[in-house]
């Protein structure tokens, strides 16, 4: 059987440093480890280091109880308000935000205080989006919009003008459809694809592969949201495409009387558990 690996696959530069910053601080810090949600969205890392005695905290009321330790923000980023609360609480805190996620922070900050009115094209419930939310300057004039029905009936009064930004992880393909019909509606739009070329690069190359195979194989955490659009972009091009965490979820009869599997991964997915399941693949037949 040929199986196609995509170069792209696992840790993307931004969780990578996230997840390499947790690590160091528990060898290098004295006192207790916090991280402000998952570090990311993977169960297989969370609980690793969970092992090692890092607690994942939620909400701003639990974070004023860290005052012990040290939090960690995760690569998803947060809203100026916990970084208000752990000033204000002198909570030593190391920030671990993705470079691409700060950038749309300054972009919303800065858009907002310019009084546009924001969209943001993601997940409402995604760590990222509600972090992005936070850096508006007015909640009022922000909008977020993840699907077609969503776009249809965004309506503003008067002719405002509007800052279109991304989630970093959404699908680039879905992010166009989605501008195309806000722009249809004759706002003065300024659009920033702020999804990150990694998740672009990933995307593209998923596409690729699971247009030349028999089967595919996505493999993330089943909150991950870049995982899930490239189970979404796969399913489309291959309908034999399967979502697993780990090998132990993968059903090997699936791949039973076929020729050729592709094998991509979300950005949160470490590379022992896709040379894992790459190895054990490759055994099977």
């Amino acid at each position: 059987m040929k199986v196609i690996l995509a170069e792209t696959a696992g840790f993307c530069f931004g969780v990578k440093r996230a997840v390499d910053t947790v690590y160091e601080q528990t060898e290098q810090n004295g006192g207790r480890i916090y991280t402000y949600g998952p570090i990311i969205h993977n169960e297989e890392v969370v609980h690793d280091l969970e092992q090692k005695g890092v607690r994942v905290v939620e909400g701003l009321e639990n974070l004023r109880n860290c005052k012990d330790g040290t939090v960690i923000i995760r690569s998803h980023g947060v809203g100026r308000k916990v970084y208000e609360l752990l000033e204000s609480e002198h909570i030593p805190c190391v920030d671990a935000t993705c470079p691409f996620v700060l950038k749309i922070h300054r972009i919303v900050e800065q858009y907002s205080r310019e009084g546009c009115h924001v969209v943001i094209i993601g997940n409402s419930s995604h760590p990222e989006v509600e972090g992005i939310q936070g850096w508006s300057h007015n909640m009022e004039e922000t909008t977020v919009i993840s699907t077609e029905e969503e776009a249809e009936n965004f309506t503003l009064k008067g002719k405002k003008r509007v800052c279109i930004v991304s989630q970093t992880t959404f699908n680039n393909k879905k992010f166009k459809e989605l501008v195309e019909i806000i722009g249809k509606k004759g706002y003065d739009i300024i659009v920033l694809n702020t999804i990150c070329n990694a998740t672009q690069e990933r995307q593209a190359e998923a596409r690729k592969i699971a247009g030349q195979v028999d089967a595919m194989i996505v493999i993330g955490g089943k909150t991950s949201s870049n995982t899930q659009k490239l189970f979404e972009i796969c399913k489309k091009e291959c309908e034999n495409t399967c979502y697993i965490q780990t090998l132990k979820d993968l059903d090997f009869s699936e791949l039973r009387s076929i020729n050729s599997v592709g094998i991509t991964a979300g950005a949160s997915t470490p590379n022992k558990i896709i040379e894992e399941v790459q190895k054990n693949v490759r055994n099977e037949f």
